[in-house]
């Protein structure tokens, strides 16, 4: 049956039925905060790049933590930006480093908030890669044992979760391994599994003060012309025994997205990351577009396209908006 009997705006005049039949719902329970701790006392750096982004010490982030569990967002993620780096990764790896003391401080006051953690060398070794390296070479599997004694350091301190996001071969398996032998095999994994060499990252590297010296990640992160090799990244972490995969970037991905939501039966997270936030911010400053409308729009098409849950520096904003509603 065609027009004129078959109307489809008689589902949308009325607030009501529209709320009733959408199909994709965003809710705060789907949204991961994101978060840069640095070292030292009242330290509130600004981003300048990413608005209403700081790098901050653990007290101040605990500020910032306490507005997180108020909004009922579960999980914030934390990254590290340490005073110091080196060049074996040793000082992310310290029981009492930056991260741990972070973990332990949020877990203390607020215990309801799940705290999870970037598992990378990039924030803690003075090049910027992502791996130990030899001459200008970053090495996949001596830098497995890094990543791994990182994570185990993070669970004893007692986070929720671990996040490795270097995309070196075999780290999950690696890292799922020393976690149970540690006595952490309740600890799950969440794996940057399609993690693509893209241009959309320039304010993160401003934000963790990660930016590589020399090449580029080319050679570890993926091609973001391919699309088959993105299954087969996340078939392998599904195979290491990952609980949950991620794609990274998610605008400029979300047939990825889509794919992998229809390939594996575990959850599927998104990435929302800093230059697609960066983007809309710039847009909204130069009153080109309404950063509201087009945050939650595109945090539904993420949604929509098959996530489970996005990891997004709006996810404050999003969940002020979704709590009014």
């Amino acid at each position: 049956m065609a027009f004129p009997e078959n109307r489809p705006r008689r589902l949308r005049a009325n607030p009501l039925i529209r709320a009733m039949v959408r199909e994709t719902h965003l809710r705060t329970e789907n949204l991961i905060h994101p978060m840069f701790v640095t070292d030292g006392q009242g330290v509130r750096n600004p981003v300048s790049s990413m608005p209403e982004v700081f790098q901050l010490s653990i007290d101040e982030a605990l500020k910032e933590v306490e507005e997180v569990a108020g909004l009922a967002i579960p999980m914030v993620n934390l990254f590290g930006v340490p005073g110091k780096k080196d060049l074996t990764g040793e000082i992310g790896c310290a029981e009492d480093g930056l991260i741990p003391r972070a973990i332990r401080a949020i877990k203390k006051a607020f215990p309801q908030v799940l705290v999870m953690t970037d598992v990378c060398l990039c924030d803690w070794l003075t090049h910027g890669h992502c791996g130990l390296v030899r001459g200008d070479v970053v090495l996949n599997d001596e830098t497995l044992d890094v990543l791994s004694r990182m994570a185990v350091a993070h669970a004893r301190a007692g986070v929720d979760m671990v996040s490795p996001s270097d995309m070196m071969d075999g780290r999950i398996g690696a890292i799922r391994s020393a976690l149970d032998h540690a006595g952490f095999g309740h600890t799950p994994i969440m794996a940057y599994s399609a993690k693509f060499a893209s241009g959309f990252y320039g304010p993160f590297r401003e934000a963790a003060q990660s930016t590589p010296q020399f090449g580029d990640r080319s050679g570890y992160q993926m091609d973001p012309a391919n699309g088959r090799e993105a299954l087969k990244e996340v078939l392998l972490d599904v195979a290491e025994s990952a609980d949950i995969v991620m794609v990274k970037p998610a605008l400029a991905y979300l047939d990825i997205i889509w794919r992998v939501r229809r390939e594996v039966n575990i959850p599927v997270a998104a990435y929302n990351v800093s230059g697609e936030y960066a983007m809309l911010w710039a847009a909204h400053q130069n009153g080109w577009m309404d950063l509201d409308r087009t945050m939650m729009e595109s945090l539904t098409a993420i949604k929509r396209a098959g996530a489970d849950m996005i990891l997004t520096y709006f996810a404050r904003r999003a969940a002020r908006l979704l709590n009014q509603r």
